[in-house]
């Protein structure tokens, strides 16, 4: 049985911190959390006592100068702003990487380091953690299969808290350390997941972004894109942080020729819940309610983030090729991010190059294992 894999924890009170060290330590025998970089001016309020003695180190670099030996990969909960560096840090000591999304406050901060994280052969892994959702796996194969005939519509709606339950002052909101709101923080998970799912590349863009809520922020609050795929159909996201209470709404609608499906990720009682409704080839339509059944997985995003885990464990042990997330999906969000917001700026649709970023933009080298 192989020993467990070792893990160096970077940023204690990030938002997700918590959360990421609860999936973590729930793999008890598979990972464990040799090192802590607390990050946030070495603020510990949210440390758990049973990692009270796990050693400290005040930076990236002290970690990896003295304790390098103690851990074969690291996860980065840093804000935006700081995460390109720790990447670039950790890929030159040959440490595998898994950094909360989106790794950059845009796209040209970002690059540099990931592409030197893909030269490494490090393996990396991000906290896109949507592309491990069952229901999701399934919507993505029945494009792929070609049950929906042409792709016509993706309709992606995600409304949060609004920015009052963490308040304005929060560093998510501070366009320095953040790059942007919304859409940097949550926003993200959709536009990484709409690729994912369709196959499909985004060729433009038309947005409106901004602040449309009563507190005054210095990023957006949310807004609408509009998105022209690949295949000739179209995409739309509506989210923003609007609503007065912890609460969130979580929805897709997918239109196609043959079918069409509503699929709600976050139905109570349940891990999503697919509402098929397919053709009436005679007298009896296709329709279908089908549930997935509750996940009770402790940690962030549960099932979810456990697999995301195990899949880069598994890439750093040479046991796979790469994760289901990539340096170079990763740097494709943050352009479409970049696009959406230069599409408001400018009130006009933005054409995107119709080759979407792949791997192969990237110098590759061989994978170290761990």
């Amino acid at each position: 049985m192989s020993q467990p894999f070792r893990v160096a924890f970077v940023g204690v009170d990030h938002p997700h911190g918590a959360a990421w060290r609860e999936s973590l330590l729930h793999l008890a025998g598979e990972v464990v959390i040799t090192a802590i970089v607390p990050g946030f001016g070495g603020e510990l309020a949210s440390l758990e006592e049973t990692l009270a003695r796990v050693p400290r180190f005040a930076t990236v670099a002290e970690l990896i100068a003295k304790g390098g030996s103690s851990f074969d990969g690291a996860v980065i909960c840093l804000p935006n702003e700081r995460v390109p560096t720790a990447l670039e840090q950790l890929a030159a000591a040959g440490k595998h990487i898994l950094a909360e999304k989106p790794c950059g406050v845009n796209a040209a901060a970002a690059r540099p380091a990931l592409e030197k994280v893909q030269r490494a052969g490090v393996a990396f892994q991000t906290g896109y953690l949507w592309r491990y959702d069952e229901g999701a796996q399934r919507l993505k194969a029945m494009i792929a299969e070609g049950r929906f005939g042409k792709l016509i519509s993706v309709e992606m709606t995600l409304v949060t808290s609004d920015a009052n339950r963490r308040g304005p002052s929060h560093f998510l909101f501070d366009p320095q350390q953040s790059g942007g709101g919304f859409f940097n923080w949550l926003g993200c998970h959709y536009l990484d997941l709409l690729a994912y799912v369709t196959g499909q590349s985004v060729i433009s863009v038309t947005a409106r972004t901004g602040v449309f809520g009563e507190t005054r922020l210095g990023v957006e609050d949310g807004g609408t894109a509009i998105f022209d795929l690949s295949g000739g159909g179209l995409a739309t996201l509506t989210g923003g942080y609007w609503l007065p209470r912890w609460a969130g709404e979580w929805r897709w609608a997918v239109r196609g020729s043959r079918r069409w499906v509503h699929w709600d990720p976050n139905r109570t009682g349940t891990s999503g819940v697919l509402e098929i409704h397919g053709p009436q080839p005679q007298f009896h339509a296709m329709e279908e309610v089908f549930s997935l059944p509750l996940d009770q997985t402790p940690g962030y995003g549960g099932a979810r983030s456990r697999e995301l885990i195990r899949d880069w464990i598994a890439v750093a042990r040479g046991q796979r090729g790469e994760c289901r997330n990539t340096p170079a999906s990763t740097l494709a969000v943050l352009k479409l991010m970049d696009t959406v917001f230069q599409a408001s700026a400018e009130g006009r649709r933005i054409p995107l190059a119709r080759r979407a970023v792949g791997k192969n933009q990237f110098l590759r080298g061989p994978r170290r294992r761990a």
